[in-house]
């Protein structure tokens, strides 16, 4: 019996102590959440004056001022020859589905588009997932590990995109992410940056100015233009892997949650066996007093 209590003690303390491993663990998620959603938000001005400028230039393209240059990506050209694709998944583990979510969302998308797919992945459980759906990944990125590692992610990936189009193909730029909807919930979204859009061109460049005086473009409106499209495409990558792993830390977080539960479960039933062991363990030790001075009393009796 005594080895049985032990044995439940000892279970019961590294029970306690996985649960502190997992509270901690939970701490860390829900503030890195906070982190690259703030991230998103401290980068939402500068993204309205990027869309500003922009809208500004296409403002200037509807007036039949000046066309937008031929070599400016532009969704006027023919069906791509190679699909561009961006995978943003994970390289660390405990985050549920959310590298199956994001894979199976995105190999289903690219199947429907026309044209050779060039996928790159960032995270290794993406890149191994692509692969074993038969998209095996012709690039991978690390995943950063903090805001500040974000920007140097997209200097890679915007370099790779350039050198794909830099063989001559049309190309086209494809972004997979999973996007936070709440503190842990997120769903997976698909965003093409390239060519620009015309429908979203349109709505820039008809958008109300914010202010009485209508804008204009000074210098060489083609190089301004340029300028704010590798602008566009910072902000766009910024905001797709910040949200990304906003969204990886919200499915730890919820994974987080669930062993949290389990644990609290398997403690209360284990603090019940012990409970009830020691408690069996008194009483036998009871009896055995009793049986003792019953059978002491006898003997005195008999004398």
């Amino acid at each position: 019996m005594s080895d049985t209590i032990a044995g439940l003690r000892r279970t019961i303390d590294s029970a306690g102590e996985l649960q502190s491993v997992v509270r901690t663990m939970k701490a860390m998620a829900a503030s890195s959440i906070g982190q690259y959603e703030q991230s998103v938000r401290s980068l939402a001005d500068y993204a309205r004056t990027v869309e500003l400028g922009l809208g500004a230039c296409f403002r200037t393209s509807e007036q039949g001022m000046s066309p937008v240059p031929a070599n400016s990506p532009r969704s006027t050209q023919s069906k791509p020859q190679v699909i561009g694709a961006v995978v943003f998944g994970s390289d660390q583990g405990l985050v549920g589905q959310f590298n199956e979510v994001i894979v199976e969302y995105a190999s289903k998308t690219i199947a429907q588009m026309q044209g050779t797919s060039k996928v790159w992945a960032v995270g290794e459980r993406a890149d191994a997932r692509l692969a074993d759906t038969g998209l095996p990944p012709i690039g991978l990125f690390s995943v950063p590990s903090s805001v500040k590692a974000i920007t140097p992610l997209i200097g890679e990936i915007l370099v790779a995109a350039e050198e794909l189009r830099s063989q001559g193909d049309a190309v086209e730029l494809h972004l997979f992410y999973n996007r936070p909807m709440s503190a842990v919930v997120y769903e997976p979204v698909h965003q093409q940056l390239l060519p620009l859009d015309e429908n979203w061109q349109r709505r820039l460049a008809t958008a109300p100015w914010p202010t009485d005086r209508q804008p204009e473009v000074m210098g060489s409106r083609t190089a301004t233009l340029r300028t704010l499209i590798r602008e566009y495409l910072f902000v766009s990558l910024f905001r797709a892997c910040a949200e990304s792993l906003a969204s990886e830390n919200a499915s730890r977080l919820s994974a987080m949650q669930r062993a949290e539960k389990n644990i609290e479960e398997l403690l209360e039933d284990l603090n019940g066996k012990f409970h009830r062991l020691r408690q069996s363990s008194i009483d036998e030790e009871l009896f055995d007093v009793v049986s003792g001075f019953e059978a002491l009393s006898e003997d005195a009796n008999a004398n």
